[in-house]
């Protein structure tokens, strides 16, 4: 297949969430032809309406069963993009000043849903790996050896996110995480 003339558009048209207030997703669109496929995984100009730069890229690779989170921050905001595979990406709004205040959602990104996610500060996300899969995240603050890195059990019943799994592949670290109830209010997101 030989590529069209196509113009990149500068911005996709990025979706706000109706489910949780400040996540986003963008529909990435994916060029190919007989040499392969290109395609703009990221722009800043994308959200104009936040304030924030990336400073650090980062890349886990996950085996099928592998959920990791949920994690929260205080002072970063988080992109997702899954350029291999699959993920069920879940979220759930810890801000009690947000109208979305433990509002849940769950969405399935990867090659077959080729979505980026923008994650606001104070929405605590995971994801479990459907698939072999790789997660690319970008941040606007530097990895602070845990200080900004918080968590919330991923089986909360109180949050009640359904991964379709119940035996997952855990981290040391997140089986520590504990439930909602049992972190203290100045741990929790403003």
């Amino acid at each position: 297949m030989v590529m069209k003339d196509q113009t990149m558009q500068i911005a996709p048209p990025v979706q706000a969430s109706q489910l949780i207030e400040g996540v986003y997703t963008v529909p990435i669109r994916v060029f190919e032809d007989e040499r392969g496929r290109f395609m703009e995984t990221f722009r800043r100009s994308w959200f104009p309406w936040v304030d924030w730069e990336c400073l650090q890229g980062n890349r886990s690779d996950s085996r099928p069963g592998v959920l990791r989170g949920l994690h929260y921050h205080h002072l970063q905001i988080d992109y997702w993009y899954v350029p291999k595979g699959r993920i069920r990406a879940g979220m759930v709004d810890l801000r009690p000043s947000s109208p979305t205040y433990m509002a849940t959602q769950i969405l399935e990104i990867g090659e077959e849903n080729n979505l980026g996610v923008f994650i606001p500060v104070g929405v605590a996300h995971g994801f479990l790996a459907l698939t072999e899969a790789t997660l690319m995240y970008m941040v606007n603050n530097y990895y602070d050896g845990g200080k900004d890195e918080c968590g919330v059990a991923w089986n909360d019943p109180q949050i009640n996110l359904n991964w379709g799994i119940s035996d997952p592949l855990l981290s040391p670290r997140d089986l520590q995480n504990r439930f909602l109830k049992d972190i203290p209010p100045e741990e929790l997101p403003k």
